[in-house]
C-alpha cells in the first residue's frame, strides 16, 4: 500500500459514481469484514438522490458516509466506513466534518447518528453526546448520538 496523502480526494454529491464508490466501501467494511447481511447493509436509502462523501487514494473509494434528511431540521449521518487497510488516518473524521458542512449549509438543526457501542468515543470527539438508551441494530448493540448545529 502506497501511504502517498498527497493523492488523497474528498468528493461529496449525489452523483451513481459516489454511491457505487460507496458501496464498494461498505459492501468491503459492513459485508465481507463485519459479516453483516447484504439485505442489513443495502436499504432502500440509496438513492440517486442520497448524497455521499467519499475519499479516494488513486482513484480507489477507501471511506465513506452517507446523509439522510429525516426531516427539515433533522439529518442523520449514516454507513461511515473506512477499508481497513487505511483505518487510523482520520479519514472518518474527514467523511463526517464533509457531511456536518452540508447539513450546516442546509440549514439543519440536529444530526443524528445510530452508532455502534465501538464506535462512541470517535463520535464523541467530534462532538457528539449520546441520547437513549443501549439497542440492537442488525444484532450490534447501538446508541443514538446527537450534535446540534450552530
Amino acid at each position: 500500500m502506497e501511504d502517498n496523502m498527497e493523492k488523497l480526494e474528498i468528493k461529496v454529491g449525489a452523483f451513481d459514481y459516489l454511491r457505487a464508490s460507496s458501496c464498494y466501501v461498505r459492501m468491503s467494511v459492513f459485508v465481507l469484514e463485519r459479516d453483516l447481511s447484504l439485505e442489513d447493509e443495502f436499504d432502500n436509502n440509496d438513492r440517486e438522490t442520497t448524497i455521499y462523501s467519499v475519499i479516494f487514494s488513486n482513484k480507489k473509494p477507501i471511506s465513506t458516509a452517507r446523509f439522510l434528511p429525516r426531516d427539515e431540521d433533522i439529518v442523520r449521518i449514516t454507513r461511515v466506513a473506512t477499508l481497513k487497510e487505511y483505518r487510523g488516518k482520520k479519514l472518518g473524521t474527514k467523511v463526517v466534518r464533509s457531511l456536518e458542512n452540508i447539513a450546516q449549509q442546509k440549514n439543519f438543526k440536529k444530526i443524528v447518528i445510530h452508532s455502534e457501542m465501538t464506535a462512541v468515543t470517535f463520535y464523541e470527539t467530534l462532538g457528539y453526546v449520546r441520547s437513549g438508551d443501549i439497542y440492537q441494530e442488525d444484532g450490534v448493540a447501538c446508541v443514538n448520538l446527537i450534535k446540534t448545529i450552530d
